[in-house]
């Protein structure tokens, strides 16, 4: 028993710790309990996995949405010559005005 800790946990007393003019028998040594970290280290396991699925939900959520905005884009190229009734004469064009001349 090298270390004070164990010599306390042991009911050993050392002289030092005891005030002068007590009665040795009297003396009671109270001990702390270990910290126990099993809750933090849940928490944080919890809370890293409850992100981890939020992001994984979201990402999938954002990706649906691109499809269905993809698909419905599809959709409305091909539905436009029978909407406007050109059968595919027509078609839609941006004008770009012309860089100044030097």
């Amino acid at each position: 028993m090298i270390r004070p800790e164990d010599q306390l946990r042991h009911g050993h007393i050392p002289a030092d710790l005891i005030p002068p003019g007590t009665d040795p028998r009297s003396v009671v040594i109270v001990h702390t309990t270990p910290r126990s970290w099993t809750g933090p280290l849940v928490l944080i396991l919890v809370a890293t996995v409850g992100i981890c699925g939020l992001v994984y939900l979201t990402t999938i959520a954002v990706l649906s949405l691109v499809q269905v905005a993809a698909t419905t884009a599809t959709a409305i190229k091909a539905a436009i010559p029978t909407l406007i009734g050109g059968g595919g004469l027509i078609t839609l064009a941006l004008k770009v005005p012309k860089a100044p001349s030097k």
